[in-house]
């Protein structure tokens, strides 16, 4: 006996002794049936959802209606410097979407062209994919999670057979003032979920025309012998159908002749990050090992409150890239024995 067929009977058996009528069982069951053929949890209303996250009804209402008291604001650095704002979700709300995330959300399948926020996929996997080739065009997606709409994860939910005040309720728990937050865990899920339809769309011309193509979040890179306006008007009309839109200021079409960079990474002949990123650590590496990590610390006048580790950090994203680059492997060994 399968689970669905386990389900059915223990279910049936249940409701028979609580004295449901052969109708009901007959429309539970009927609804039930999709859901448990893609292995996904049935949910039939907003107390038994209540039960399996366990929070109460109230707790849930509370949450929807007054989103912006369940997120906290903060700010991150970006690799340019820049700031990105951040909306984290409080413990309990944050509890719940990684239910959705762990038992919903991660048992749907996302295009296989889509190599960000998917386990056992990386930046890696995005940028060697696109080496050594005559040309590179990066496109990026105009505010991606901001322009997300609430109708298009509504029918996620709805397409998998959740009814619809069920798949307005886990939106619901989902969104922040209409918004997909970035800081949520279920965000980058869903927007690749959400993105499903255009990466096959795009990826159907990509091999008819022999090029590469994958989507690591907002950012797009083609490689090969490219056709660029065709390539833009396909795009730009998938996106469209969605709600979405080019940033034309981040367009780029790199020959061999130039560093050819996709999401900040060399890609010429082999996956690197630019010599000017590399040098950088170097130089710091350097110092710290010339002069102490305090003293260099000092020297430099170093705000950052987890200076160490964000170094490691950065050393570590080298090595994601490249792990067999034996000077980093050295400097990642040193800035361990220091800890």
């Amino acid at each position: 006996m399968n689970d669905q067929q386990l389900y059915v009977k223990k279910f049936s058996e249940k409701a028979i002794e609580n004295g449901f009528s052969t109708d009901y069982i007959e429309k539970c069951l009927s609804y039930a049936n999709p859901l448990l053929k893609n292995n996904l949890p049935v949910i039939y209303n907003i107390h038994h959802f209540s039960g399996l996250v366990g929070y109460n009804v109230s707790y849930l209402k509370r949450a929807v209606k007054f989103q912006k008291y369940f997120y906290r604001k903060f700010e991150i650095e970006k690799r340019n410097g820049k700031k990105r704002t951040l909306f984290e979700p409080l413990p309990s709300l944050k509890e719940i979407q990684l239910w959705i995330l762990d038992e919903i959300l991660y048992k749907c399948k996302v295009s296989r062209y889509a190599k960000a926020y998917v386990p056992k996929r990386s930046i890696k996997e995005h940028t060697i994919y696109h080496t050594d080739e005559p040309f590179v065009l990066t496109l990026d997606i105009k505010e991606f999670f901001k322009s997300i709409r609430f109708e298009l994860v509504e029918s996620l939910f709805c397409n998998m057979g959740y009814s619809v005040k069920l798949s307005n309720l886990i939106t619901k728990l989902c969104f922040l003032d209409s918004e997909l937050p970035q800081g949520a865990p279920t965000s980058p899920y869903i927007s690749n979920l959400v993105m499903n339809d255009f990466d096959n769309e795009v990826s159907k011309y990509c091999m008819s025309n022999k090029i590469k193509y994958t989507r690591y979040a907002d950012d797009l890179a083609f490689s090969g012998n490219l056709n660029v306006e065709e390539i833009e008007a396909l795009v730009k009309n998938e996106l469209s159908k969605i709600g979405l839109e080019l940033n034309d200021t981040k367009r780029k079409l790199m020959t061999p002749n130039q560093p050819q960079l996709v999401s900040g990474i060399i890609v010429n002949k082999k996956a690197q990050l630019p010599k000017k990123v590399r040098n950088s650590l170097r130089n710091e590496m350097y110092y710290i090992k010339k002069f102490g990590l305090e003293n260099h610390i000092e020297r430099t006048n170093q705000k950052k409150p987890n200076y160490l580790k964000h170094l490691l950090g950065k050393i570590n994203y080298v090595l994601q890239i490249n792990p067999r680059d034996k000077e980093f492997i050295e400097y990642k060994k040193h800035l361990h024995e220091l800890k």
